[in-house]
């Protein structure tokens, strides 16, 4: 199973993509991903339900976040109401270790994103705040990456003993799917993504 795990719609006060566009898209151009993940900055959308397009175009819908920290931004997977109630995910300055506490607490995987680019990725900030404890699992692909970035997040990762995922970081509708991550087994819920990302038995891809 392959999932784009790091999407943006226009619920994101960047996003310029229509969920349903998306999933138009992916099948119209044989996207070779099964689904995606909509990662929205700074908030979880508890409100909308994508099953009928997930049923409709035979894709995998999924939700997850996108928060900001001071080791820059981390997508986090599998979020519930009570680890919503741990830490305001609109804010721009979480403390990453709180972060990671609060997901390993309700059984959610927090992943730094883009962790090679300048002020928004962590390893820009490790230099001045150190090695943080807790984290696992890092993107190393991510589909806006310009120059070395992905170099960096992979040597970073290599370094530091970090598993890699990969998603497009897609804010309009013909980005989805240059990067994603590949899976072993197929699922459609939040809390299998999180089983699976928790096995550890995945590989990210760059599909540009």
């Amino acid at each position: 199973m392959i999932l784009d795990l790091h999407t943006h719609s226009i619920k994101s006060d960047d996003g310029r993509a229509k969920v349903n566009n998306y999933c138009q898209w992916i099948r119209s151009k044989d996207i070779n991903i099964d689904g995606f993940v909509l990662t929205e900055h700074r908030q979880f959308d508890l409100e909308s339900d994508y099953s009928p397009l997930a049923k409709k175009f035979d894709l995998c819908i999924l939700k997850g976040a996108e928060v900001e920290t001071e080791y820059g931004h981390v997508l986090i997977f599998g979020v519930t109401e009570p680890l919503m109630k741990c830490f305001d995910f609109s804010s721009t300055h979480l403390a990453l270790a709180d972060v990671l506490s609060a997901c390993e607490t309700h059984n959610a995987v927090a992943a730094p994103c883009h962790p090679g680019r300048k002020r928004v990725g962590m390893w820009a900030h490790l230099e001045e705040f150190g090695v943080p404890d807790g984290v696992k699992i890092v993107e190393v692909k991510n589909g806006g990456s310009r120059g070395e970035e992905d170099q960096v997040a992979q040597g970073m990762a290599d370094e530091l003993n970090y598993l890699g995922i990969g998603g497009s970081d897609s804010h309009i509708v013909s980005h989805v799917g240059r990067c994603a991550t590949r899976f072993p087994s197929a699922f459609n819920t939040e809390a299998a993504l999180v089983e699976a990302l928790q096995a550890g038995e995945f590989e990210a891809l760059s599909l540009k």
